[in-house]
């Protein structure tokens, strides 16, 4: 056990978008394969609009991520990715939503939202190490808006980042969430690994 690398994963998202659920699977897939976990909810509440961060640890001995350590950054909204550039480590690995849930200051007009290029070029200041993908588009592909979170997941898995494949998240899918969604949740697994590798 003492010799797993250490890797520190920082998800951040908006209410609403299954962003706790996809921390959940994701520890859970990395519990079952053996791997010491922490996993947590630091910032924000999960009501529709607000802001979410979450973190999974693997092999870690402190808890919590602080700026410049993420080894992996998540981001399930683009306007949240770049909010939380400062917790990526130099030349991390970045997987971000390429579609936008506004908070309400930018839906009321009080601040403005930076365009997709923009953002891309904020994470390509930090790390050349990222992707891009269409989240909710996959999601409503498949029958649910949420499940763009379990491509992302899948994308990830498929990075080979992780010490482990695709093949264990869909393990993981399939004996903790309920019948009636899994075969959503797998089709989206299987389209964000195929956006990655588009």
């Amino acid at each position: 056990m003492n010799d797993v690398k250490p890797i520190r994963i920082f998800m951040t998202g908006v209410g609403g978008q299954g962003t706790l659920t996809a921390t959940t699977l994701l520890a859970r897939t990395v519990l079952a394969a053996g791997l010491p976990v922490t996993s947590g909810e630091i910032h924000g509440m999960a009501q529709r609009g607000g802001v979410v961060e979450s973190t999974v640890l693997i092999g870690c001995k402190s808890p919590k991520i602080g700026h410049g350590e993420a080894d992996i950054l998540m981001g399930f909204e683009p306007m949240e990715t770049v909010r939380a550039l400062p917790y990526l480590k130099r030349g991390g690995l970045v997987l971000s939503s390429t579609e936008f849930m506004p908070p309400l200051s930018v839906a009321m007009g009080k601040q403005q939202c930076p365009t997709l290029d923009e953002i891309k070029a904020r994470v390509a200041d930090c790390t050349d190490r990222a992707y891009f993908m269409a989240c909710q588009t996959i999601g409503i592909e498949v029958g649910a808006v949420q499940s763009g979170n379990i491509a992302l997941l899948g994308a990830l898995c498929a990075t080979g980042a992780l010490p482990f494949g695709p093949e264990a998240l869909e393990a993981t899918i399939r004996a903790n969430l309920p019948a009636k969604i899994q075969a959503v949740n797998l089709k989206a697994l299987e389209l964000g690994i195929k956006a990655l590798n588009a």
